[in-house]
């Protein structure tokens, strides 16, 4: 018989198991809190191999229809073809080296791995660094990142080479790939080097049918924040949409300041967008 203090440790091991890299686990008295960080043994990103992308059944663990961490409902994926996105990457090292992730993989630092939150378990994605060019192919094996504005959590040997280290995140696109395919190759191309145009950053707010609506909301933003706003046109499914946006912002962290005082303005459901 299953009482109730071991169903809720049974509940409890599962969310730590779903969210993978993301949930700090529960506090321990008397030990005191640590952080993630980089390994002492430093990788040279030249040669550091790409994860190859072949033919895997779907994980047995971390892929239910959805899941809740944080309050907040994932839904994953039935399938990744097609997948594209533009986004912010993070990465995680030392803290979490030989733990299990949500695929049921322990996490090894050293591997081209990574961790996304609606991807089926495995998924082989291209990240490409849209900072300087670097792409890299890694196996998504985890949960996470359960960080607002961040759409994939790398392994520290896949941020070493993509060159996001020193910063923390980078401005990615993550491109999902078929069994047996090929990423386009690249050449290793030395830190920063300059690319044709420069990404910009916006947050965008809310995306409306009604240009009507769209315009109400700009006024609001521009009597409650001092940015630039604009409102995109684009088209979906035959639809006209408007998407009220803030930017260009200077970085990541300009994002993640105007994240937090959106969603006190009541405004939780932003994004980033990378164009």
């Amino acid at each position: 018989m299953i009482t109730p203090d071991r169903n809720r440790l049974f509940i409890v091991l599962a969310v730590l198991l779903l969210a993978g890299c993301s949930v700090r686990p529960p506090s321990i008295p008397g030990l005191p809190e640590t952080t993630d960080s980089a390994p002492s043994r430093k990788l040279d990103p030249s040669t550091i191999a790409d994860a190859t992308p072949r033919y895997e059944p779907r994980s047995r663990y971390g892929n239910p229809d959805t899941y809740v961490v944080f309050g907040k409902r994932y839904y994953v994926m039935d399938s990744s073809k097609g997948y594209v996105e533009r986004g912010v990457a993070s990465w995680y090292g030392t803290k979490f080296h030989g733990r299990r992730t949500s695929s049921g993989e322990p996490y090894n630092m050293y591997a081209m791995t990574a961790a996304h939150k609606s991807l089926p378990l495995p998924t082989y994605v291209q990240v490409t660094n849209l900072r300087n060019g670097r792409s890299t192919v890694v196996k998504v094996n985890d949960r996470g990142p359960f960080h607002d504005n961040r759409i994939i959590d790398l392994s520290y040997a896949a941020a070493t080479k993509l060159g996001i280290l020193g910063q923390g995140t980078g401005l990615v696109e993550v491109r999902a790939l078929e069994p047996g395919q090929s990423a386009p190759k690249r050449r290793y191309a030395a830190p920063e080097p300059s690319l044709p145009s420069k990404p910009g950053i916006f947050v965008q707010v809310g995306a409306f049918s009604s240009q009507y609506n769209a315009d109400r909301l700009r006024e609001r933003l521009t009597d409650e924040l001092n940015r630039s706003i604009r409102i995109q046109r684009t088209e979906r499914q035959g639809q006209q949409l408007y998407r009220v946006q803030v930017g260009p912002l200077t970085g990541v962290e300009q994002a993640d300041a105007l994240t937090i005082r959106l969603t006190q303005l009541g405004l939780g459901e932003s994004r980033i967008i990378i164009d």
